[in-house]
């Protein structure tokens, strides 16, 4: 329900705008979003456990070009960023370990590494915080940095009992250093799927501004289906603020009725929707790699067109087909939702709403099957 609620604060959000005419508010919500323009910190002891956490976050395994190598071929004391392929504007910063000397200055570290200017810290560990990782989340936040958090990684040896012998321990220790309702995250880096993942990555969106929370979700591999879900709402949103700009309602021109000009900007979308839902060809076959799945069998769950290629012309295909389709009826129950001065272009909102979204349902039904199929639960 939350997911869904701040969703639906998202359209609020754009919806606002548009009201009150800030066209370059939702041109930089929607340009944010496709771009997911976000910069996320981790710290920790710089091993596989880490390296792979890093690479799982952007859809990669160790032997993948560009992927965090262990041992680190940075230097200690080296600050490394590890861009998505996929996403470039979505950069993870691999920042040195935190000393344990007795001498350790938490200010110090992060002034150096600037570590406040990132939409959100992750402090790692593989069996508890060291009392320095707690001091720099504690002047973390004392400088009203609210998104920072601790996340233990499960190593290859780790049992179910291990792992939670390991969380009673790293919890004692928060409560020790006297960190308020103390959380730690339990994550296992090579499968995002399991353990508390998606129940961390939920709290984080919770902490961040709406815009970050949503570039940071469509720029994650889709490991479930609540994550399919999620990402369908998410590209929903911003279909409704295109189709806004598209319909008339600014006097920037946004193609996407085939009627008027071209589907450029549909194909943007939709684009980005192929492969932040991971259904395109790279992505299925990094997910084949690394799962010891049948590639041929994954590319078979695709179903619809722009699963397998987003092309302009089934975009326009698809916006010809919803201008036929659309009812009265479902142009009135429109109007009633869009902004009052622009009721006049409802139909050509309607028409755009119809097929993009109805793109987004069909890419997603094919997502859900890949996901299904790569966690075991289609077989």
């Amino acid at each position: 329900m939350a997911d869904v609620l701040r969703s639906l604060n998202l359209l609020e959000t754009l919806k606002e705008s548009i009201e009150k005419n800030n066209i370059s508010d939702i041109r930089d919500a929607m340009e944010d979003m496709l771009i997911s323009r976000i910069n996320i910190a981790i710290t920790g002891d710089r091993n596989a456990e880490k390296n792979t956490f890093i690479n799982s976050l952007r859809g990669l395994s160790q032997e993948d070009e560009g992927a965090a190598r262990s041992p680190s071929s940075s230097a200690p004391e080296e600050l490394a960023v590890f861009p998505n392929p996929k996403h470039p504007d979505f950069r993870l910063w691999d920042l040195p370990s935190i000393p344990t000397d007795a001498s350790f200055e938490a200010e110090d570290y992060i002034e150096r590494f600037k570590v406040t200017r990132y939409n959100a810290i992750i402090i790692t560990f593989t069996e508890r915080p060291s009392v320095n990782s707690v001091a720099v989340w504690r002047e973390v936040r004392s400088l009203q940095k609210e998104t920072v958090y601790f996340v233990l990684l499960a190593s290859v040896k780790d049992t179910e009992k291990t792992l939670e012998a390991k969380k009673k321990a790293s919890l004692e220790v928060l409560k020790a250093e006297g960190v308020p309702l103390p959380k730690v995250f339990l994550v296992q880096p090579s499968a995002l799927e399991k353990l508390d993942f998606l129940k961390f990555l939920e709290v984080m969106r919770g902490d961040l501004p709406e815009i970050r929370s949503h570039a940071l979700l469509l720029a994650l591999p889709t490991c479930s289906n609540s994550l399919v879900t999620q990402k369908k709402d998410a590209f929903k949103a911003l279909v409704w603020a295109a189709a806004s700009l598209s319909g008339g309602v600014s006097a920037i021109p946004v193609p996407l009725v085939a009627s008027m000009v071209d589907a450029t900007v549909g194909v943007r979308i939709l684009t980005k929707a192929q492969v932040s839902l991971c259904l395109d060809d790279e992505s299925l076959e990094r997910l084949a790699r690394q799962r010891g799945l049948n590639l041929a069998r994954l590319k078979a769950l695709r179903t619809c067109a722009l699963s397998v290629e987003v092309s302009k012309s089934e975009v326009k295909r698809r916006l010809a087909e919803a201008e036929k389709d659309t009812s009265t009826a479902t142009t009135r129950l429109v109007e009633l939702a869009m902004p009052r001065h622009a009721r006049s272009v409802s139909r050509s909102f309607t028409v755009m709403l119809q097929a993009l979204n109805t793109a987004i349902d069909d890419m997603g039904a094919d997502a859900e099957k890949v996901v299904a199929m790569v966690t075991g639960e289609g077989q």
